[in-house]
């Protein structure tokens, strides 16, 4: 009798073993930018996710979609936590990017506190892997097709190689049908996009324009804000109408680029355009400069509206006498620290200055 009830409930135990690692296959495609990331059904609020970023489903509860977070984040800006349950808390205020990959696409923006486990192994460089489960509206996400086929879901026959890759017959490259229209069960990579018709190209938002895109032209998206997005759109140029930087001098690099890695620079010379705001005296707030030491406050690199502080030595103080507040200026420097520690703005050494028109 007791084996008879015992073979009888077999299925369902079975049933509940496979079930978490099947829900765990599932891929949702965040479509609101901004939606929540809730810590239970309806409960609290925890972080802010971005439009486009893909997260693993889970159970799903009416109108609600258990999903997990995984992504990378900076290693600075986390540390450990006491908590249960969690390896790490969110260090950096107010809040901290989480990535698709080491500087790849944005998955969510973390309020400093935000609790995460650490992924075993889960290291590249300056990067952490980690991962958090929570809940999101079913309204504020889509489901993505299943890389793997119907027939090996079924049991069927397991699909040959895909044509073209290593080591395998197939097409080579150029040659074949276009990546423009994959098949449903292709996987989708929401960083790489395309402009959909003639667009302008801006340096930062609400800034001036850079340029003009052609429609159909390729871009990777780096990040977005509100109504924008930002891109990276790769070509070719006539080499005779470049300005070649210096020797030992970066030019281009922005201060977004200094906070995400910033032990990357410390140390590098680059060139930046920027704001003159005014002269200002170091003490223990600012513990990444000497205190005493003089610096001035600026904004920038235009077009960007963020904070630098410039450290000018004994030598180049007379040349700051003759600036007035919001000149433009064009200063050589060495990075110090891509980003200070309460207010995450980049502390540079003054080398030299120059005042633009």
């Amino acid at each position: 009798m007791q084996s008879s009830r015992a073979l009888r409930a077999l299925p369902v135990v079975l049933w509940l073993v496979l079930r978490p690692s099947l829900a765990a296959q599932a891929r949702y495609r965040v479509t609101t930018d901004g939606a929540w990331f809730f810590q239970e059904p309806g409960g609290k609020r925890l972080a802010r996710l971005a439009r486009g970023a893909i997260v693993v489903g889970g159970e799903a509860q009416d109108a609600w979609q258990g999903v997990t977070l995984e992504g990378w984040i900076f290693a600075t800006s986390v540390g450990a936590t006491p908590r249960a349950g969690y390896d790490l808390a969110v260090t950096r205020a107010p809040e901290e990017n989480l990535r698709s990959a080491p500087a790849g696409a944005l998955i969510a923006k973390l309020p400093q506190g935000f609790l995460l486990s650490k992924v075993a192994e889960g290291t590249a460089g300056s990067w952490v892997h980690v991962t958090r489960a929570g809940w999101v509206e079913k309204s504020a996400v889509e489901t993505v097709a299943q890389v793997a086929s119907s027939d090996t879901d079924s049991g069927g026959p397991t699909p040959g190689p895909r044509p073209g890759a290593p080591g395998t017959p197939g097409h080579g490259p150029g040659v074949g049908p276009p990546d423009t229209n994959p098949s449903p069960s292709a996987p989708v990579d929401p960083s790489r996009v395309e402009s959909a018709r003639r667009t302008v190209l801006y340096r930062a938002p609400e800034g001036a324009p850079t340029g003009t895109l052609a429609p159909a032209a390729p871009l990777r998206v780096l990040g977005r804000s509100g109504d924008w997005t930002r891109v990276e759109l790769e070509g070719w140029v006539k080499s005779a109408d470049l300005e070649i930087a210096p020797p030992g001098v970066l030019m281009g690099i922005t201060a977004a680029e200094l906070r995400t890695d910033p032990q990357r620079y410390a140390g590098q010379v680059l060139r930046w355009t920027l704001q003159y705001i005014a002269e200002q005296q170091a003490d223990e707030l600012r513990p990444e400069i000497p205190n005493g030491s003089r610096y001035f406050l600026a904004r920038g690199p235009l077009p960007e509206h963020g904070f630098v502080y410039v450290i000018v030595p004994e030598a180049k103080r007379p040349q700051l006498e003759s600036l007035s507040p919001l000149a433009t200026i064009q200063v050589t420097a060495r990075v110090r620290t891509g980003r200070t520690r309460f207010l995450g703005n980049p502390v540079l050494d003054l080398i030299s200055l120059e005042t633009l028109p």
